[in-house]
């Protein structure tokens, strides 16, 4: 199982009865007047048609309250249960080499990761982190600095280009509400930054495009 990815959270499947949920909380939300009726119309139908926890969780994540819980992971950590643990190296330092750090490693406060002439590659997907929020430096200098960040990890990109570009397609998939914040900020001096999500492995034995890179 060990080289195995299962779905994040927001991939796993939804019932009948999650989507009962929402549909509940959104009469609620309407009744409460938060919601007009056209808004209802459209978060019903939406909220029937999902197939996710990733589609289902937007619906009823602005009207506050209770929500629709999300499941953690198989063999996995809730998102609230990624804070703690004593804190790893607070730099990653890349000259004319190469650094990954991934694992079930505990992120510091403050990390700082530099990439001159070479790269650096932060897999958060099975991370810790020493506070609910951390602030990932970047200084990268004709190198590369690679940031997988799990659905469960919220994460905010602020950093500076010059001849450089930072790079996030985080955005492209929902995150999971109740985890640790992570912003990456810095310099990127011909050199990139990407922050993207971790890449997935279909499980053994069965054809399911929605678990795949």
């Amino acid at each position: 199982m060990s080289d195995e990815l299962v779905p994040e959270p927001s991939q796993m499947r939804a019932s009948d009865a999650d989507r009962q949920k929402v549909a509940e909380l959104l009469q609620r939300a309407h009744g409460d007047g938060r919601l007009d009726l056209v808004e209802l119309d459209e978060r019903l139908a939406a909220a029937y048609a999902a197939k996710t926890y990733g589609e289902l969780v937007p619906l009823t994540a602005d009207l506050g309250g209770p929500g629709l819980p999300v499941p953690a992971p198989i063999g996995g950590n809730h998102p609230s249960q990624r804070v703690g643990g004593t804190p790893g190296s607070a730099s990653s330092v890349a000259i004319f080499s190469g650094v990954e750090r991934k694992g079930e490693w505990v992120v510091p406060a403050t990390h700082t990761a530099v990439a001159i002439m070479g790269g650096v590659v932060l897999d958060l997907s099975k991370a810790r982190f020493a506070q609910q929020e951390t602030v990932i430096n970047i200084l990268a200098f004709w190198g590369g600095v690679e940031i997988y960040v799990p659905e469960d990890v919220t994460v905010r990109v602020d950093g500076s280009g010059i001849m450089g570009a930072f790079d996030d397609s985080t955005y492209k998939t929902p995150t999971v509400p109740g985890g640790p914040s992570v912003r990456i900020t810095g310099l990127a001096v011909m050199a990139g930054v990407e922050v993207k999500r971790p890449k997935k492995k279909k499980l053994k034995g069965r054809k399911n495009p929605e678990l795949e890179s």
